[in-house]
């Protein structure tokens, strides 16, 4: 979302510049993603891939874990996925739910998440990679997205059961459904492994809107998170301008 005014890897190249220390991005087979450019660049400026991503938010691309039918194609793409880490030096994946399917209980969608869940932790332990589950807003961005709640998305990570599974928490997402930011990452600090901010309403930069970014980074570094914060909104200025005053918000 941000410095796409740029070639794909020269913008790792453009972060590691602005002072960053690692880069993320969605779907790395997408037209345009030269893998082999990216890892030339990243090694090359010192800076680190947090994590990629296995599928689309609607599950039309890599397949749906909501769907038990799209359980191969999804364990198939993840294995993909991994292939591609490995060559990143990226120990991280998120994975999104895909979304609602009609005439299915929430119960068995919710289980047949578990299930597929449950074998991709099993491939992802044998890589040494850490699986990020992400719930996101359904009132803006996602219409239709299966987990649009912290709390849905907790309860699956605690029920598939592998140290290998945690949570990407999206404070944009999150304050969109259900606000409580700072209460919701205190209470279940252990399951996230990523999180990710934006300004809300809105997702623009962290000085807009009606969350204060200072303290609510303050407060996690207090509560002991020692993961890293992704930046993931839409720039309203030159994504250089635009990232220089998302570093002057964490410090």
């Amino acid at each position: 979302m941000l410095l796409t005014e740029y070639p794909f890897a020269e913008r790792a190249r453009k972060a590691a510049g602005l002072g960053f220390a690692a880069i993320e991005f969605w779907l790395p087979d997408e037209k345009g993603k030269d893998m082999k450019a990216m890892r030339q660049v990243t090694h090359d400026c010192g800076i680190a891939v947090s994590n990629i991503v296995v599928n689309s938010n609607a599950g039309d691309i890599g397949g749906s874990l909501v769907k038990a039918r799209d359980k191969s194609t999804y364990l198939k793409r993840l294995r993909k996925t991994i292939e591609i880490a490995y060559m990143l030096d990226c120990e991280k994946i998120i994975t999104c739910s895909g979304n609602t399917l009609r005439g299915v209980s929430m119960r068995q969608q919710t289980r047949n998440m578990i299930y597929t869940l449950k074998e991709g932790c099993r491939m992802a332990e044998k890589a040494g990679i850490t699986l990020l589950l992400e719930p996101l807003n359904t009132i803006v961005d996602h219409p239709g997205y299966f987990v649009d709640s912290a709390g849905l998305g907790f309860e699956v990570v605690r029920d598939v059961g592998s140290s290998n599974l945690k949570l990407v928490y999206d404070i944009y997402h999150m304050q969109m459904m259900e606000g409580n930011i700072l209460q919701t990452i205190e209470r279940n600090l252990k399951s996230i492994a990523h999180i990710h901010c934006a300004g809300a309403p809105g997702r623009h930069e962290l000085d807009l809107g009606e969350l204060d970014y200072r303290n609510i980074l303050k407060k996690i570094d207090e509560l002991g998170y020692d993961g890293l914060v992704g930046l993931e909104y839409n720039p309203t200025v030159s994504s250089e301008e635009s990232l220089k005053r998302a570093m002057q918000v964490a410090h």
